[in-house]
């Protein structure tokens, strides 16, 4: 992999949000990878930046000082005896598709969680009901497979957009040991400092997901 190809790794920040929403904005008004219909404004998404860090790691990946996709985990649910687990969400803008930049995303993603003592992290990802869906491929799924996550649940026909019927799928990976007496859930700001080896990834060929 050439010198131009390395990817850098970072946390992201509220001042971030217009070049993330123009990662973002294709798959809101294109495609079905997201169920949300209108391409929040700048302070919203901002603002969804700044919520996020309070509690849990949003990357963003970096090629030449420009960025090109960005990750990051929320609370699968507000109840405390769920604190172990967490949702990912991922997107790469669509020129870096296929390029490794997911992948480095995903894995400092989880170095991170493990080290907040979350030992669950699930996806919710949209599924084509027939092939060749004009909006939507299979393709999260086939990441998240080559990831090592498996399909733990599935809801039928329960989103619409671009006239469609959508199905949710449910994939999930453990990152820990299931323990008898399980550390706190230690929230991000609280080991933001111990993430460096973390965010050192770079770009160095292998499977390009």
């Amino acid at each position: 992999m050439t010198e131009e190809r390395k990817i850098r790794l970072r946390i992201a920040s509220e001042a971030d949000a217009p070049r993330l929403l123009e990662i973002y904005r294709p798959y809101v008004e294109q495609t079905a990878v997201t169920f949300e219909y209108t391409v929040p404004d700048p302070a919203e998404f901002a603002s969804r930046i700044r919520r996020t860090l309070e509690q849990y790691p949003y990357l963003a990946a970096e090629r030449e000082g420009r960025m090109v996709g960005y990750a990051y985990a929320g609370r699968l649910h507000p109840r405390a005896a769920y604190d172990w687990s967490a949702e990912s969400s991922i997107y790469v803008a669509w020129e870096a598709r296929r390029d490794g930049v997911g992948r480095q995303l995903y894995q400092a993603l989880e170095e991170i969680l493990k080290a907040q003592n979350v030992r669950n992290l699930y996806a919710c990802i949209a599924s084509p009901r027939e092939e060749n869906d004009p909006y939507l491929t299979m393709d999260s799924q086939r990441f998240h497979t080559c990831l090592g996550y498996r399909k733990v649940g599935e809801f039928s026909q329960c989103a619409y957009k671009f006239g469609r019927w959508y199905d949710m799928v449910w994939m999930g990976k453990e990152l820990g040991p299931h323990e008898e007496y399980q550390p706190d859930f230690r929230p991000f700001p609280e080991i933001r400092k111990e993430t460096g080896r973390c965010l050192q990834l770079e770009q160095t060929g292998g499977a390009k997901i």
